[in-house]
Order: C-alpha cells, then structure tokens, then sequence
C-alpha cells in the first residue's frame, strides 16, 4: 500500500536523540529519521555513504582532517564511506538520513549508542 509520510507527526514519535528509525525502504537504501542533540562518536562505515538532510536545528558534521561543514535547515551533506566523521548538533535537530539497509549508524565501531534493530514508523 502507498502511504505519505508527514515528517512532523513522524519526528514527533521519536523519543530519543542518536536513535535512528527506519521511515521508509527504496530498493536497498532505507531513510531514516533521526534527533541529533550533542555530539556523537568519531566513527566511519566502510562502504556505504551517508546522506544528512536537516529539516530543523542545525548540524555540525566534524570531518577528521577537513573543516567541518555546517548544515542549516533544507540543507544536506554527503559523507562518502571511508571519511572519518561526527555529528555535533549544538541545537536539537531533526535529521532525515538516506543511506544504505546495510548501514550501522556507529559504522565501523560497536558502543552503546550503537542501534541494531531500527523501530519502523
């Protein structure tokens, strides 16, 4: 079945910053739905990339060895697999991810913000 999906109402259902849920599946990509508050871990993923899209807040993205690149609202940035990074949202932010299925969202690296069973809305 076709169904929209309103990004408010769906970011209202996520409780916890760093927890990405899995919003919809297109062919092997998956786009999930995050809140960044903070900053996350130093982390790379070894094949796949990342899209960040910020639809509220702002996001910082540190790139070890670069400058890092700010992200405002209807603003995204592409972290090819390999480059090592890390989130930092100064402000609590809503962000839409478009990645692989396969992808870790600690990557490379097992912690305890590491979330292996993604909740579906």
């Amino acid at each position: 079945m076709i169904e929209k999906k309103v990004l408010s109402a769906a970011f209202d259902k996520i409780d916890r910053p760093w927890t990405p849920v899995v919003a919809a599946d297109i062919n092997d990509m998956q786009v999930k739905l995050a809140k960044f508050e903070g900053a996350f871990d130093w982390h790379s993923h070894e094949v796949e990339d990342e899209m960040f899209l910020v639809v509220t807040g702002r996001l910082r993205m540190e790139l070890r060895g670069q400058d890092p690149v700010v992200v405002e609202p209807g603003e995204f940035v592409v972290v090819p697999h390999g480059v090592e990074h890390r989130p930092v949202a100064e402000v609590p932010s809503d962000i839409l991810l478009l990645e692989p299925n396969t992808t870790l969202n600690t990557g490379t690296e097992e912690t305890d913000r590491t979330v292996r069973n993604l909740q579906r809305i």
